[in-house]
């Protein structure tokens, strides 16, 4: 109080105002350093990070994003190119999946869906079932859309080809008996041979084969160009025989029936393309 009676009035004012200079000119000072560090460049650079999927990707498990603060929320830009990035794997793998599986042969691809999980969905692919019906048998039957799927179409295919195949042994071994269970039992059936001669009913069909298996030149033939169709009890197959490869081949065509859980042969039709042949052939 001694100091402040002393001074005058008009220097108590100059004190005051100087007071008040030096409190303005350190509140500026100290606003000019304040304000650089509130709108430093890498707090930009930070949300550049979070919403470029290039940058970003680096730092999504650790390293130097730990010295960033990590966002609440993430950036959806990324995340929708990181979903569309998986859909695209997952539509490229099974295309080459696929590929691969269509190298395979009908036994390796039922060991290989034997082996785990994951190759027993690949094995199990319709894809790859389409894929390898076409290089077994035919692709003349591209649009078709099996009820059961490839595999399915695939297995009964197979099984009236084999089927098909038995019939040829049986004609090649002369085996009655075994033709006649090949039949159907049924009045319906019909048998064409080459010689354009038609027998109708059971009876008559097993006679006519008696008489080509009475005849003593072998039966013995090549098969070729082979093509089937199975609906879900009824299946035909077409192909060319051959008896000697320098004369024109035989026209053939077998008609088979499910019944009681097996196929039996309903219908078969031969007859000779081009050219006059044998008697003797025609019968073969």
């Amino acid at each position: 109080m001694e100091i402040f009676s002393v001074l005058s009035e008009p220097s108590l004012v100059a004190v005051a105002v100087t007071a008040l200079c030096f409190l303005f000119a350190l509140f500026s000072l100290l606003r000019s350093y304040s304000l650089p560090r509130r709108f430093t460049p890498p707090r930009k650079h930070h949300c550049d990070c979070a919403s470029n999927s290039d940058s970003a990707a680096p730092y999504l498990n650790g390293g130097a994003a730990q010295m960033l603060q990590p966002s609440p929320v993430p950036a959806p830009a990324p995340l929708a190119e990181r979903r569309t990035g998986s859909s695209m794997m997952e539509e490229l793998v099974p295309e080459i999946t696929t590929h691969a599986l269509s190298y395979l042969d009908y036994p390796s691809l039922c060991r290989l869906s034997m082996t785990n999980s994951s190759m027993r969905k690949a094995a199990n692919d319709d894809n790859a079932w389409k894929a390898l019906y076409h290089k077994d048998f035919t692709l003349e039957q591209d649009s078709v859309t099996p009820t059961n799927g490839w595999k399915a179409y695939y297995a009964a295919t197979r099984a009236i080809v084999n089927i098909n195949t038995e019939f040829f042994n049986i004609v090649r071994d002369k085996s009655l008996p075994a033709m006649s269970r090949f039949w159907l039992n049924a009045d319906y059936v019909k048998c064409i041979h080459a010689s354009g001669e038609l027998f109708s009913g059971y009876n008559a069909v097993m006679q006519s084969w008696q008489i080509v298996f009475n005849w003593e030149q072998g039966l013995n033939f090549q098969v070729r160009d082979v093509r089937a169709r199975v609906l879900t009890d009824m299946a035909w197959v077409t192909m060319k025989t051959y008896v000697d490869m320098d004369t024109g081949p035989f026209n053939m065509t077998n008609v088979f029936e499910f019944h009681n859980g097996r196929w039996y042969m309903v219908h078969h039709h031969s007859s000779v393309m081009n050219g006059e042949v044998d008697h003797q052939i025609v019968h073969g």
